[in-house]
C-alpha cells in the first residue's frame, strides 16, 4: 500500500463528498469513510476523507470526534491533515470551526494554519477577509436565516477570532496574486507577530492554485473544498478521468430533500414545475409520536409512482415557515424530527428498489447515510461544482447516491443529476 498523502476530516457528509470530488478531479484516488473506521485502511489510495456529522453538535463533542479521526488518519500515515468545513463558514459564535481548529493544532503541535472557505466555482470568494456568496456579502445571501448556523457577519477574521484563543490574521488578495514566494513570506511575518490562524483571500481558482504550493509544508490546513484543487500537484499528481469511474447505474430513482436553503427551495420548485410527483413533509405533523405514520404514508404514496421516474420527498420550506415550526418544537427537536423522518423515508425507498438516490442538505445527508448503513463511498463524476455521484457497495449490488449541500447546484439539479448516470 502506498503512503497516504492527505488525511481529511470533514464536519458533515455533503462537505466530505464536496472535498473528495475536488481531490478526484485534480488527480487523487480518494475513499470517503462514513465516520471514523474501526479498522486500518484497506485501499490503495492517495487521500481519505473521514466524514463526520459534527458541524452543529456541542463543540466538545465535535473536538472529540475530530481528534479521533486525526488519530486514525495518523495511524494510516497521512502526510498532511485537512479540516474541511462549509464554503459558507457555517458556525455559531461558539464554534465549531475555531475550537476544532485549535484542538487539531494542539494535537499536531503546529503553531500556524490557514482558514479559507473560498470556492469560486460555487460563487464563494474571500476578499479583504470578507466572505461573499455570489455578488453579495454572506450575511446578505440568505445565510443570515440559516436555521442552525445563521451567519450575520461576513468578516471571517472577526468571526474566527471570536472562536479561538490564538491570534487571527489575514493574507490578502495582493499577496496571493504575487504567488508562492510572497505567500510564504507573509506566513513568516504573521508567525513572527504571533498569529496562529490566517484567513486567506481567494477570488478565483487561479488564487487557489497559487496558494497550493505555498501550503505544502503546513501540517494542518483548514478550508472549504476549494483549496483542495491546488494540493494534488504538491504530491506530483495530475487530473485523470479514471479516478471518477463508477459501476453502471440501475434501479429506481428518488430525491430526498431536507435543506431549507434558497438554492434547494428553488430546486424543489423546479422539480415540481416539471410535473414530476413531489410530496412535502410538514415538520409539525411529526410531533407526538406520529413520525412513523407519516413515513409510511409517504412510502405508500411513492410506491406506485417510482416505476415512471424519480419522485421527490421534501421537508424544504421558506425561512418563515421554518421559524414557526422551531417556535413550536424548539430548534434542536424540530431538526432531529425531520432528520429522523427523512432518513426513514430514504431507507424505505431503497428497500423498495431505489438505487439512484439524491439527498439534499448536510444534516439530512448525514442522517440518511447512517440509516442506510453506508460505511464507505467511491467518488464518481461531478454533477455540479462540489457535488459528485458516489457509489456505496452493498450485498444487494450497491446504491448510487449524491449528497448535495443545501447551497449547491443549479435550479434543475434534481432532474439533471439522473442524466449524468444515464
Amino acid at each position: 500500500m502506498s503512503t497516504l498523502k492527505l488525511g481529511c476530516i470533514a464536519d458533515d457528509f455533503t462537505g466530505a463528498t464536496d472535498l473528495a470530488n475536488n481531490l478526484v478531479r485534480s488527480g487523487m484516488r480518494v475513499v470517503q469513510t462514513i465516520g471514523v473506521p474501526s479498522a486500518p485502511l484497506a485501499a490503495d489510495v492517495d487521500a481519505v476523507v473521514v466524514a463526520l456529522k459534527s458541524r452543529t453538535i456541542p463543540a466538545a463533542e465535535a473536538i472529540a470526534q475530530s481528534l479521533q479521526a486525526l488519530k486514525w488518519l495518523q495511524a494510516q500515515g497521512a502526510q498532511q491533515i485537512y479540516f474541511k468545513y462549509c464554503s459558507t463558514f457555517d458556525s455559531t459564535p461558539e464554534g465549531n470551526i475555531g475550537p476544532v481548529t485549535e484542538a487539531l493544532m494542539d494535537a499536531l503541535g503546529c503553531d500556524f494554519t490557514i482558514a479559507t472557505p473560498a470556492f469560486p466555482d460555487n460563487g464563494r470568494t474571500v476578499f479583504k477577509g470578507y466572505l461573499f456568496a455570489g455578488n453579495v456579502l454572506l450575511n446578505e445571501s440568505g445565510m443570515q436565516n440559516h436555521p442552525l448556523t445563521p451567519m450575520r457577519d461576513a468578516n471571517l477574521v472577526r468571526v474566527m477570532q471570536a472562536q479561538t484563543q490564538r491570534k487571527v490574521g489575514l493574507i490578502d488578495y495582493k499577496t496571493v496574486a504575487l504567488g508562492e514566494a510572497a505567500i510564504r513570506e507573509r506566513i513568516g511575518v504573521l508567525r513572527s507577530e504571533g498569529v496562529g490562524v490566517a484567513v486567506v483571500d481567494a477570488t478565483s481558482n487561479e488564487d487557489l492554485l497559487r496558494m497550493g504550493p505555498a501550503l505544502k509544508d503546513l501540517p494542518l490546513l483548514t478550508a472549504g473544498s476549494g483549496v483542495a484543487i491546488g494540493l494534488p500537484a504538491n504530491f506530483g499528481l495530475k487530473p485523470s478521468l479514471q479516478a471518477s469511474q463508477l459501476p453502471a447505474a440501475s434501479g429506481l430513482q428518488a430525491v430526498v430533500s431536507g435543506s431549507c436553503s434558497l438554492a434547494t427551495n428553488a430546486q424543489v420548485a423546479h422539480f415540481k414545475a416539471t410535473g414530476r410527483p413531489a410530496m412535502a413533509i410538514d415538520p409539525a405533523s411529526l410531533m407526538n409520536g406520529q413520525s412513523d405514520a407519516v413515513v409510511q404514508q409517504v412510502l405508500g404514496w411513492a410506491t406506485p409512482l417510482l416505476k415512471d421516474g424519480p419522485v421527490l420527498v421534501y421537508s424544504t420550506a421558506e425561512p418563515d415557515a421554518v421559524k414557526a415550526v422551531q417556535a413550536q418544537l424548539g430548534v434542536a427537536e424540530a431538526g432531529a424530527l425531520v432528520e429522523h423522518a427523512m432518513a426513514a423515508v430514504a431507507r424505505g425507498l431503497v428497500d423498495m428498489g431505489v438505487q439512484q438516490l439524491v439527498v439534499a442538505g448536510g444534516e439530512t445527508s448525514g442522517a440518511c447515510v447512517q440509516a442506510l448503513d453506508i460505511a464507505q463511498l467511491q467518488i464518481g463524476p461531478q454533477i455540479d461544482p462540489g457535488v459528485p455521484w458516489c457509489h456505496a457497495p452493498s450485498s444487494r449490488g450497491g446504491v448510487h447516491i449524491t449528497l448535495k449541500s443545501g447551497n449547491f447546484g443549479t435550479e434543475d439539479f434534481f432532474t439533471k443529476a439522473f442524466t449524468v448516470l444515464a
